[in-house]
């Protein structure tokens, strides 16, 4: 049972960040009428720099397909890292209501990473 629901955890988490980064190449998912300008702004920003918004994509794809293979979670979780660092940073000064949200990743990852703490061990000796 615990090896279906981490697989089921796994999965949904994955494909969230594959579908984000799918995102950014195909720009299948409309813009939210209600974006704080703050987010508009920091957008803007961001695809000034042509080479940003592709590195992120391609980085949430491998993170998410990484992450729903067991063998491999390891690597995927600590590839997502920065990323939901960031998505929590901009939630929280512009995006308050993405928050609870956040915080279930957020919690899904620092489990990830509690989980295979003895694969990262490894590189710290």
């Amino acid at each position: 049972m615990k090896k279906k629901i981490t697989l089921i955890i796994s999965l949904l988490f994955g494909l969230m960040f594959i579908n984000a980064g799918l995102n950014k190449f195909l720009n299948y998912m409309p813009i939210p009428e209600d974006l704080p300008q703050d987010m508009i702004n920091l957008m803007s920003a961001m695809m000034q720099i042509s080479w940003l918004i592709p590195l992120i994509g391609l980085m949430e794809i491998a993170g998410g397909i990484l992450f729903i293979i067991p063998k491999t979670r390891a690597l995927g979780a600590i590839i997502l890292v920065p990323i939901l660092v960031g998505i929590t940073l901009i939630n929280i000064t512009s995006a308050p209501s993405g928050l609870p949200l956040v915080i279930v990743l957020l919690v899904i990852e620092v489990w990830a990473i509690l989980n295979n703490r003895e694969k990262y061990l490894a590189m710290v000796r």
